[in-house]
């Protein structure tokens, strides 16, 4: 075997090894938390954890994310990888609040198969974990999406309405605050409208436009 050839193939299996020993992606903010940590206390500090839906709302914008908001999205991610990282991207940062927004990959079944319950058990356990260490919590609705281009024939659109009453119920219960993005999103049919989509999942601007004042409202009332 030619010499460039082997070391390219090693090279691909040594990263899928590494990757896979991480598979809740811990490493991501490593750096990113101790820079966080070392700034002074932030009564207002609020962690956004979530998936693609929160990592693109930082790229989408950048400055949203320069204050007292934190972003810990992780792209694909599903709740029990958050769940294993939500020690050290969330309580370490010692933020006043969270926001969790998670759900939609378990039900695409990026991570393995996933009932609603097991779903609801991961948010349970993210939202005590919060509560212990003083930190409010903010459970937000899954967003609507009618199908999935690259899990096809889930029926989100049956199961996340289910998902969200079961969320909006535990909140309720607990005296968490329940965040409504579906019911602005959603179109007859329980997918996103169009207008705030291209795809069926990530909002565009136009969506994190919708997003954005529900959730400042959220943190605003918590805060207080």
């Amino acid at each position: 075997m030619n010499n460039k050839i082997f070391t390219l193939i090693f090279a691909m299996f040594f990263t899928t090894a590494i990757n896979a020993q991480d598979w809740p992606n811990l490493s991501r903010f490593k750096e990113a938390n101790e820079k966080v940590k070392a700034l002074p206390l932030d009564n207002k500090r609020v962690v956004f954890m979530g998936n693609s839906i929160t990592e693109n709302w930082i790229k989408t914008y950048p400055d949203y994310f320069s204050g007292h908001f934190v972003n810990r999205g992780i792209s694909g991610q599903t709740t029990p990888q958050m769940l294993i990282r939500f020690r050290n991207d969330v309580v370490a940062l010692n933020p006043a609040a969270v926001v969790i927004l998670a759900g939609t990959n378990d039900i695409a079944g990026n991570t393995g198969p996933s009932t609603l319950e097991m779903i609801m058990d991961n948010l349970k356990s993210m939202s005590e974990i919060a509560q212990s260490n003083g930190i409010k919590v903010l459970l937000c609705s899954v967003l609507p999406a009618y199908d999935y281009s690259w899990r096809p024939g889930k029926e989100p659109n049956v199961k996340i309405p289910e998902l969200n009453k079961m969320i909006k119920a535990y909140a309720q219960k607990n005296n968490f605050i329940y965040v409504d993005y579906f019911s602005a999103m959603a179109d007859d049919k329980n997918g996103m409208k169009k207008e705030y989509t291209r795809d069926g999942v990530h909002p565009t601007v136009a969506g994190y436009d919708v997003m954005t004042p529900i959730i400042e409202k959220a943190i605003e009332g918590v805060l207080k």
